[in-house]
């Protein structure tokens, strides 16, 4: 099953054109170029509208969610002051399972969702099995001192994954050793590590 999940991932991350997972950069550094029989052959140039469909997708697959949760994102973003890209990026990072992927504790965005799901994160002391869960700044993310002996959590506190992560953004100051995280404050756009044109986005949503 995980390697079903793995491969799917590589196949979507070579149509999109960004790595999604680890073994998917692995991928994209063996072969750097579209998938199929014609990935190596020039493109067609797209449509506006496949421009903006596919800066969405890039977005929406970067943080692993469906496309409701997107969407209802997206609304919510739009009625909070300001730049409705900047806005909506900032929800998407202020998820738990985004911000126990930026602080190391996992390798990838469906690692991180996992770990959440299997109720191995506390916030502020408390489990939390929600990956939509919503950060607030100021609260305390940690791996549950009972899952800190299990080995996938051993390697993360070594520091073993920030060989394939960004380096921890300044809206996080981690602890690593103990596997715990605060969230000091909301990010800024160019502080997040994620490849997308929000603009295109904001604009598929708008049409």
């Amino acid at each position: 099953m995980g390697n079903k999940r793995s491969r799917k991932q590589v196949r979507l991350s070579r149509a999109l054109g960004i790595a999604l997972t680890p073994k998917a950069q692995r991928y994209f550094d063996r072969r750097p170029y579209g998938p199929g029989e014609h990935g190596r052959a020039r493109r067609r140039s797209e449509s506006d509208y496949a421009i903006r469909l596919k800066e969405k997708q890039r977005l929406r697959a970067q943080y692993n969610i469906r496309e409701a949760q997107m969407h209802r994102l997206f609304e919510e973003a739009r009625r909070i002051k300001g730049m409705t890209g900047d806005n909506l990026i900032m929800l998407l990072e202020s998820r738990l399972d985004a911000l126990v992927l930026r602080s190391g504790f996992a390798r990838s965005m469906p690692q991180a969702r996992q770990t959440v799901v299997h109720r191995h994160v506390l916030v502020d002391g408390k489990p939390v099995d929600r990956p939509s869960y919503r950060v607030k700044p100021g609260q305390v993310i940690q791996i549950c001192p009972k899952s800190q002996t299990k080995d996938p959590f051993i390697v993360a506190a070594a520091g073993s994954h920030r060989d394939v992560l960004p380096d921890v953004p300044s809206y996080l100051d981690v602890n690593l050793e103990q596997l715990q995280a605060t969230y000091v404050r909301l990010p800024e756009r160019d502080e997040i590590p994620v490849v997308c044109d929000l603009q295109m986005v904001v604009e598929h949503y708008s049409r």
